[in-house]
């Protein structure tokens, strides 16, 4: 048997090689820098640059000198002793990059030591690899608020029902006093309802932030879903010594075509919190005609919002340093998942409100295009009341 005598591989060029590697090194996303062993740059790419918001040539520079970040600390870090002292592939993720226009972003840093070209003559030094995770360190500390947040507000409400139906079955099997084992019921009964609140409000973020909720547009009418509003936290009001008030003029019979579902949910999220935050006084629905909508407003006698604290009260997860408002259980969700289908109503919220003295939350929803009849159904969609579109 013959063996065939494979051909020699066609010997490459340095020059040839190197152009090869360039390429290579640019075509890739991430940042990439190789140093010398005295940690003064020997290559880079595209990518680099725009991490490092440069535009001007860095080849021989110190490595320090366009590379500034700060550590965990916020303080300034030693780059050179830093990639110096990696004798084995290092990653870091905790490094921060500030921009002279004061944003900053979160990077991941790789840094490999490696010989910079062929042989023996191809000099020692490192690769380094830059890469933007700010949107992800976003998302982990997002996540680790999130859990903290919630395992928070899990914790006493089932604490205190645990509590209560506990003292339940000891008065029953020591006392028998059913009156106070219908207070401790009660109380255990008001915090599953705010525990299922707790579930409805994260069910509804949940689909909020992936976009999956359907938009089923219809139209809406004002009066019949202010007398549910009224009568679905008129006892819980009361409850509280507050009255709940609908000031719609029932000589316009106001009408929208909206999603009833999102509609329902943003006022309610209004009510729940005005109810909240009031100690004495009232809530008040309101309503009136806009070109092509309707402004909703929900007025309370409560708190009200500080200046700073109005800027974000729609931001998830916040909740006022106000010793009144921390006295009050929440999870700074409703006000944040309001505004998320504010977006998807293309509705614009609005607050004013003044400490002490009370808070009106206001929304304008404009009419959403009715969706057309499907063949075959019987009857036809009427389109909502009021002034025709400007």
């Amino acid at each position: 048997m013959l063996l065939k005598r494979r051909k020699p591989a066609p010997v490459v060029s340095a020059e040839l090689a190197h152009e090869r590697l360039v390429s290579l090194i640019n075509s890739m996303a991430d940042g990439v820098i190789a140093v010398d062993k005295q940690v003064n740059v020997v290559l880079y790419n595209g990518a680099a640059l725009n991490i490092l918001d440069r535009n001007d040539p860095i080849e021989q520079k110190p490595f320090q000198d366009v590379f500034k970040p700060l550590g965990k600390d916020d303080k300034p870090v030693d780059v050179t002793s830093f990639v110096q002292s990696a004798t084995v592939p290092t990653a870091n993720r905790d490094f921060k990059l500030k921009y002279a226009d004061g944003s900053t972003i979160n990077l991941y840093t790789s840094i490999a030591p490696v010989r910079l070209g062929y042989g023996e003559q191809g000099q020692q030094g490192y690769v380094i690899l830059l890469r933007d995770i700010s949107r992800e360190k976003s998302l982990e500390e997002e996540r680790d608020e999130f859990i903290s947040v919630v395992s928070h507000e899990l914790r006493t409400p089932i604490a205190i029902t645990e509590g209560n139906i506990g003292n339940a079955e000891f008065i029953v099997e020591k006392t028998g006093d059913m009156e106070k084992v219908k207070q401790a019921l009660h109380e255990a009964h008001n915090q599953t309802l705010f525990l299922a609140g707790l579930v409805n409000d994260l069910a509804m973020l949940s689909r909020a932030e992936r976009g999956v909720t359907p938009v089923d547009v219809g139209a809406i009418d004002i009066p019949e879903l202010f007398e549910e509003l009224v009568h679905n936290y008129t006892e819980q009001a009361s409850s509280k010594g507050l009255k709940l008030v609908s000031a719609l003029d029932t000589s316009q019979h106001l009408k929208l075509v909206s999603s009833k579902l999102y509609v329902r949910e943003v006022l309610q999220n209004f009510i729940t919190n005005s109810i909240k935050y009031t100690e004495t006084g009232s809530v008040t629905l309101k309503a009136e005609d806009i070109p092509d909508g309707v402004r909703f407003a929900v007025s309370d006698t409560g708190i009200g919002i500080s200046k700073p604290d109005q800027q974000k009260v729609f931001q998830k997860f916040f909740r006022s340093g106000d010793f009144r408002t921390t006295k009050a259980s929440g999870t700074g969700l409703g006000l944040y998942v309001t505004a998320k289908l504010a977006r998807m109503l293309g509705a614009h919220i609005a607050l004013d409100s003044e400490l002490n003295k009370g808070s009106t939350f206001a929304i304008n929803i404009p009419n959403m295009p009715m969706p057309k009849e499907q063949p075959g159904a019987n009857a036809k969609a009427t389109p909502a009341d009021g002034p025709s579109p400007a």
